[in-house]
């Protein structure tokens, strides 16, 4: 099954081609989109010209600025507040015009992948469970998003080195359709040196096997559906008994994780952080204690 994210992409390329068409009635379904897409490139195609097509309205960008307030660098609740509804709007290189002022006025990168995109990201699931946008809107949107992120960390050189080549999996599960934090968290360790990799939406099964076929020193699960609290024992456990280091580090995140920190070990991880900035030295901390643990 194609990500949110992926779809996304090949809905942007349709949508740049075609002149939309305002139809403000069409609602869709975002599950009998996903059993749709999951059937063949045939069905897809389909699905995009008699449904998704009509439902691609011309966007009118709304008026708003980054917060004036000198070289501060700090993301404001208003830039959260307007930027979130702004993505379901513009395409994503007038977003990233809108990137660029925060920038210049003394925002790290760090800051704006954290504290900007990932709440708006947030906010656009919000959105979709509220009923106020469809799943159209929501993956553009995120991949508006997505083509930022790597817009920005591609401008950057490594920051450091953590190790000698520590590698990372980071992954959502099945059904975890709002995968945007996987995106921040791989490009944010990937700029502090680790080697990393990124799964979106992956079955038990496709994960397993790629732990069973790869070295990693960390794997990272993005959770946003809470029917995956219960498996998670056994995804976790199972991910040690495969993996080809029996050094594994597991860290979990996600919302429920932020509300309760210490469910991550209790549900067999090796630990959780409250971002992607702070889950950067979490995991340097436990990789290192694990391998000196070893060494005793």
């Amino acid at each position: 099954m194609a990500s949110l994210l992926e779809f996304g992409a090949q809905l942007a390329s349709v949508y740049r081609k075609k002149q939309p068409v305002r139809d403000a009635d069409v609602r869709l379904d975002p599950p009998s989109i996903l059993a749709k897409n999951a059937q063949d490139d045939a069905s897809l195609s389909k699905l995009v010209e008699r449904e998704i097509i009509p439902r691609l309205v011309a966007s009118h960008p709304i008026h708003i600025k980054p917060a004036a307030r000198g070289d501060s660098d700090q993301i404001t609740a208003e830039e959260v507040d307007g930027f979130a509804p702004l993505s379901l709007q513009v395409e994503a290189d007038a977003l990233l015009e809108y990137v660029e002022v925060i920038l210049r006025r003394g925002v790290g990168i760090d800051a704006l992948l954290v504290d900007l995109l990932a709440p708006a990201a947030r906010r656009l699931g919000e959105y979709w469970e509220d009923d106020r946008c469809d799943f159209v809107d929501v993956t553009m949107g995120l991949w508006r998003l997505q083509e930022i992120v790597h817009e920005l960390s591609a401008r950057l050189p490594i920051d450091r080195q953590v190790g000698p080549g520590r590698r990372a999996l980071f992954s959502s599960l099945m059904g975890d359709q709002h995968s945007f934090g996987t995106v921040v968290i791989e490009e944010l360790f990937s700029r502090e040196g680790w080697l990393t990799d990124r799964m979106s939406e992956a079955s038990t099964p496709d994960l397993l096997e790629r732990v069973a076929g790869e070295w990693f020193d960390l794997i990272g699960l993005t959770i946003t559906c809470d029917y995956h609290i219960a498996p998670l024992p056994s995804v976790i456990a199972t991910l040690r008994n495969v993996s080809r280091n029996p050094r594994l580090c597991v860290m979990v995140g996600g919302r429920i994780f932020v509300e309760d920190p210490d469910l991550a070990v209790r549900l067999g991880a090796d630990g959780t952080a409250p971002d992607a900035k702070v889950a950067v030295q979490v995991a340097v901390d436990l990789v290192d204690t694990l391998i000196s643990a070893a060494a005793v």
